[in-house]
């Protein structure tokens, strides 16, 4: 095994993330994804649409380096909307779900007041950590 969750005894255990991941290989860091396709252009207006179509672009780059959702130990996520988050929270986790699977590494959720891309709702940046023998070098 090359990650551990870390769970401190007498602790919840948090909904949908991971408090922390010990993990040993080729780390790979994927810079933020936002809601477009590969040809640049946003495949919804939709927050959850948006967040789907984000997590695959970082899927599609870690496989580029032999990887696939399991490895991934962090998430930092940037919305522009608090409110819009929790309002399609349901819509979000499915579509985490249906791009992820039930792999939840470390996360975290900031509020900006934009992003760089003006169409874009949410961006996300990924560390992974591929075991020895499938990442490069």
């Amino acid at each position: 095994m090359t990650h551990q969750v870390l769970q401190p005894a007498g602790w919840a255990r948090p909904r949908g993330y991971s408090n922390g991941v010990a993990a040993t290989g080729a780390q790979i860091y994927i810079a933020g994804q936002i809601g477009w396709d590969a040809q640049g252009s946003f495949v919804s207006s939709g927050f959850a649409s948006q967040v789907r179509q984000a997590l695959r672009n970082i899927v599609a780059i870690l496989a580029e380096a032999g990887g696939r959702p399991e490895h991934l130990v962090r998430l930092t996520w940037y919305i522009t909307s608090r409110d819009e988050y929790y309002r399609e929270l349901a819509e979000v986790g499915a579509a985490y779900r249906e791009v992820i699977g039930k792999h939840y590494p470390t996360m975290s959720v900031l509020q900006v007041v934009a992003l760089m891309e003006a169409a874009a709702k949410v961006e996300i940046e990924a560390t992974a950590v591929l075991p020895a023998a499938a990442g490069r070098p």
